[in-house]
């Protein structure tokens, strides 16, 4: 029997002696509204009798009056009264196709208060008995301030589950004028879960206007979620259901080109990005910190976003040639791979923390230099193609040391164990056998060799059962389900398609897909971000930058397959709103006040191009990790990845969403966009200011009009899953 308090332990009754006000059967649902004095529930019955009930309003320590009742088919509102103030709760039903349920509440007090206290909103019913009897299954909710989301199932009495979504950027008013945060407010323990509307502590809840106390979306299933495949899969069907109904931010769209030369420009003159050690020049992790040894991740997270930019422009410039150089420093003789630290720097180590001492391995980081060097041979560099075979048997080594189930830490020279577990009973990193798959297939494409992808094969299998928790780095996690499809792709057995789709479910886990508008965040676009860990209270820039670049090249693999349908709905909007809100990342373009003075690590140039490792969305202000130079790369991937140059014309191409089958026939460019065809995304032609030429688009064979034009720029809107024609 589960504990309870006492604002569940009355529900059952109160539900039971109170008038039904309002009854509606949708899809074999029946959902009822009843007013128990202190609550307006709605109680969900099943099509197999289970019960569950969601408080829509919480009078606090009063009595609802209803005071008008409105139906006219599509949207009920109920307009309540208290001692302390006027409710409206709307509710609907936005989805004709399926049991979606949407209510959404406002409270506008009689006077100033504080609000000590708010209960949870979801409490399952029974047929008789005692609600602390039940027994349900969270499979995941909301950690920090990711999306509001929970997803659950009701094992005893054992009925089917449910997909609670709730919009927090509606509340965000709320927060702002309370000084609130809406950091792990959905969740709770069986029976009591949902949300809770974060409690007044500093600033009581003014009494100027109506505030959104709760906007709640409740996709119901009779499926019972019987295993960690149909968990993952399930999930992402769900989210793209209320995704699909979810009012969505406008896309900012920024002058990448501009953007991208101002980054090289920083990157090349800033003398706070470089250190110098025996005639070489090694990119500081960190802007202006000189004590922390150059270290190889750092060098090859610049070098490959600047080498797919070398490609794109067809120019190399200075700063590519710089790292280049002294790429091969950081190979290790006696241990004969690369190293994290250069060699000859290894004494300078503070060691302050278990990887800044010495032959101590970060398991993921061993393989993420070493997947950069693989992309960098693949594109033709010869030194990075010897270095990396040079490297990869001791990889190898050590995923079989380790059977293919890596730790956290280890010594390179030993491999013993420095640290086992993220946390206890948690395992190691869980997504690297996924991230070592991707280096092995890099390797398979580079050289051919069949012993590349039967080192893949063997890694994934490990994780098979994990669900949601292969996920521990946003980068690598992304990798593995880049790895697991291809190797779909390759041998067409179905389970490496599963496991892809569960490490995407483990991405958009730790997404948050509302828009933060309280604090800080309100400075900024946050909608549809990624946390790089997942305890992570920041998103950062070189994790972000990756998921990516990682999703843009999922999507275009995909292409060939039978994806699953939500997909391509979540990944392409992903990508629109990652383009919209890189830019952010970069001090200049937020308010001084909301980057810290101070840095962790290094120091703070608020003037500069170069990225924050860390941006908080709510009251804590950003940059208090420091300022990235390793991710000085993000406007670079997006620049080669959206852009697209039309062989001998002077305008550039641009697109939100990935584009495939690029080609110019004579005076025709034609191309095919991904996604799903009820989305849009910005398609726009840059035109150079000179240039005279004219031009009519086509969407699947309709001509398109503008929605807006000048003489350097034409604006599109373009739906997904859609073919393109440009006549010049």
């Amino acid at each position: 029997m589960h504990t309870i308090s006492p604002w569940a332990a009355t529900v059952q009754a109160d539900l039971e002696n109170s008038v039904l006000i309002w009854e509606k059967e949708f899809h074999n649902y029946f959902f009822q509204v009843y007013n128990t004095g202190d609550s307006l529930w709605i109680l969900v019955i099943w099509p197999n009798q289970v019960k569950m009930a969601f408080r829509a309003a919480f009078a606090m320590n009063s009595c609802f009056e209803v005071t008008n009742l409105f139906d006219d088919e599509e949207i009920l509102i109920i307009n309540l009264e208290t001692k302390l103030g006027t409710y409206s709760t709307a509710i609907s039903f936005p989805n004709s196709d399926k049991a979606l349920l949407h209510y959404k509440t406002t409270f506008k007090a009689n006077q100033p208060f504080m609000i000590p206290f708010w209960p949870r909103d979801i409490i399952p019913v029974t047929q008789s008995g005692n609600v602390a009897n039940t027994n349900g299954t969270i499979h995941t909710n909301q950690i920090g301030s990711r999306s509001g989301l929970l997803f659950a199932s009701m094992t005893k009495p054992k009925g089917g589950s449910f997909f609670y979504f709730q919009d927090l950027g509606s509340i965000s008013e709320y927060c702002e004028a309370t000084e609130t945060s809406l950091e792990n407010t959905v969740g709770g323990s069986w029976p009591e879960i949902g949300f809770q509307l974060p409690i007044t502590e500093e600033k009581p809840l003014p009494s100027d206007k109506a505030y959104v106390i709760s906007d709640a979306y409740v996709l119901f299933s009779e499926d019972t979620i019987e295993n960690e495949i149909q968990e993952t899969q399930e999930f992402i069907r769900n989210l793209a259901d209320v995704y699909c109904v979810l009012p969505h931010p406008e896309i900012i769209y920024h002058n990448w080109p501009e953007i991208t030369q101002n980054c090289l420009d920083e990157l090349y003159h800033n003398k706070g990005s470089w250190t110098q050690t025996k005639g070489n020049s090694f990119l500081n992790a960190y802007l202006c910190d000189y004590d922390t040894p150059a270290e190889v991740m750092v060098q090859l997270a610049v070098l490959m976003p600047l080498n797919e930019l070398t490609l794109w422009y067809g120019e190399t410039h200075p700063v590519y040639n710089d790292l280049l150089e002294g790429i091969d420093s950081f190979y290790d003789p006696k241990i004969k791979t690369i190293n994290r630290w250069l060699p000859e720097l290894i004494e300078e180590l503070d060691k302050s923390e278990e990887q800044k001492k010495e032959m101590v391995m970060d398991s993921w980081y061993l393989h993420h230099p070493l997947m950069n060097l693989t992309r960098l041979a693949l594109n033709g560099e010869k030194k990075a193609e010897d270095l990396v075979l040079k490297s990869i048997e001791f990889a190898i080594k050590v995923a079989h040391h380790f059977d293919y189930k890596w730790p956290v830490f280890y010594k390179m020279d030993t491999l013993e164990v420095v640290k086992k577990e993220t946390a206890p009973g948690e395992g190691g990193e869980k997504d690297v056998p996924g991230s070592y798959a991707h280096l092995m297939l890099l390797l398979y494409r580079l050289t051919k060799e069949k012993r590349y992808l039967n080192e893949a094969e063997k890694a994934v299998k490990k994780l098979i059962g994990c669900g949601f928790s292969i996920f521990y780095q946003a980068n690598n996690t992304a990798f593995s389900a880049g790895a697991l499809l291809e190797l779909y792709k390759i041998t067409n057995k179905k389970e490496y398609l599963d496991l892809s789709y569960a490490c995407l479910a483990c991405l958009f886990k730790n997404m948050q897909i509302w828009d933060c508008q309280y604090g800080f965040g309100k400075n900024y676009p946050n909608y549809f971000s990624v946390f790089p860990l997942n305890e992570a209270p920041y998103t950062a820039a070189y994790e972000e930058m990756e998921v990516y670049a990682a999703l843009s090249e999922y999507l275009i693999q995909a292409e060939s397959i039978d994806l699953e349908p939500a997909l391509k709905i979540l990944i392409p909007e992903f990508l629109k709103y990652a383009i919209s809100r890189f830019p952010y990342y970069y001090p200049t373009k937020l308010p001084p006040e909301m980057v810290s003075d101070e840095a962790k690590t290094g120091e703070i140039g608020k003037t500069f191009w170069i990225p924050l490792e860390d941006l908080y969305n709510g009251w804590e202000k950003s940059g208090q990790v420091g300022q990235e130079v390793y991710g000085a790369g993000v406007g670079f991937g997006v620049m080669t990845r959206q852009y697209h140059q039309v062989r001998n014309e002077d305008f550039l191409i641009f697109t939100d969403y990935p584009i495939v089958n690029f080609k110019k026939v004579k005076k025709t460019i034609t191309f095919k966009v991904l996604g799903n065809a009820d989305f849009e995304c910005n398609f726009k032609i840059l035109l150079n200011e000179k240039s005279k030429i004219d031009f009519e688009v086509f969407q699947n064979k309709k001509k398109i009009e503008p929605e807006s034009k000048s003489k350097t720029l034409a604006e599109y809107k373009i739906n997904g899953d859609s073919s393109v024609k440009i006549i010049l």
